[in-house]
C-alpha cells in the first residue's frame, strides 16, 4: 500500500492537513468513553455492600459473545495486513467476517440479557443487575456505532470487486485513514469489552 507519507499532489498535501483532526477527534473520544465506564464501573463496584445487591452468575452468553468480539479484532487486524499485501479477495473475506462476528456479538448480548431475565435479573431490580444492563447496553451502542461505519467499509470492499478498482481504492489516502481510524476505535471497544467482562466476572465471583 503506498504511503501517504510519499504522496505530493496539492490535493494529497491538503489531505495531510486535514487527517490530524480526525485522528484527534478519535482519540478524544475514546478518552472520553473510556472515562465514562471507568467512573460507571467504579460506582457499580463501590454498591456491592448495599444491602439490595444480588449475587449471580453471568450469562454463558456473555462469554461465548467475548471470544466473538476478540476474534473479530484478530480479523479487522489481518483485513489491514491483505490490503496492504494487495490481496483483495482476502481483505473481502476478512472484513466481512469482522461485520459478521460483529453481529453474532450483539445478537449473544441480547441471549445474555434474556438468561438473565429468565433467572430474575430485571433492569429494574437489584443495582447489580440493573448497572450490568446499562453498562453492557451502553457498550453495544457503542459497538454498533463503529459496526456503522465498518458496513461502509465493507460495502466499499464489495463494490471494487476489479483488482484494478481495489487497488486504486487501496492507495486512496481517505480510505487508508478511515480503515485505521475504523480499526483503532473497533480494536479500542474489543478491549474495552474485556475490562468489563473481565470486571463483571470479578463482581460475581
Amino acid at each position: 500500500m503506498k504511503n501517504i507519507k510519499d504522496l505530493d499532489s496539492d490535493e494529497d498535501i491538503r489531505f495531510l492537513r486535514r487527517r490530524e483532526p480526525f485522528k484527534f477527534m478519535l482519540w478524544l473520544g475514546i478518552f472520553g468513553m473510556a472515562l465514562m465506564f471507568f467512573i460507571l464501573t467504579f460506582i457499580y463496584s463501590t454498591r456491592r455492600d448495599d444491602a439490595d445487591w444480588v449475587n449471580f452468575p453471568l450469562p454463558l452468553a456473555f462469554w461465548y459473545s467475548t471470544i466473538a468480539i476478540v476474534l473479530s479484532s484478530l480479523t479487522l487486524h489481518f483485513a489491514n495486513s491483505a490490503i496492504e499485501e494487495e490481496k483483495f479477495l482476502r481483505y473481502r473475506w476478512l472484513i466481512s467476517s469482522t461485520f459478521t462476528l460483529g453481529l453474532v456479538f450483539g445478537l449473544l448480548q441480547w441471549q445474555g440479557w434474556a438468561d438473565l431475565q429468565r433467572v430474575g435479573i430485571f433492569l429494574n431490580g437489584s443495582p447489580s443487575g440493573a448497572f450490568l444492563y446499562l453498562i453492557s447496553g451502553l457498550h453495544l451502542a457503542h459497538l454498533l456505532g463503529g459496526m456503522l461505519f465498518l458496513g461502509y467499509a465493507l460495502i466499499e470492499a464489495l463494490r471494487y470487486r476489479q483488482y484494478l478498482d481495489s487497488f486504486i481504492y487501496s492507495v486512496n489516502p481517505p480510505n487508508q485513514l478511515r480503515l485505521k481510524l475504523i480499526t483503532r476505535y473497533w480494536h479500542f471497544v474489543d478491549i474495552l469489552w474485556i475490562y468489563l467482562f473481565c470486571f463483571f466476572l470479578f463482581q460475581h465471583t
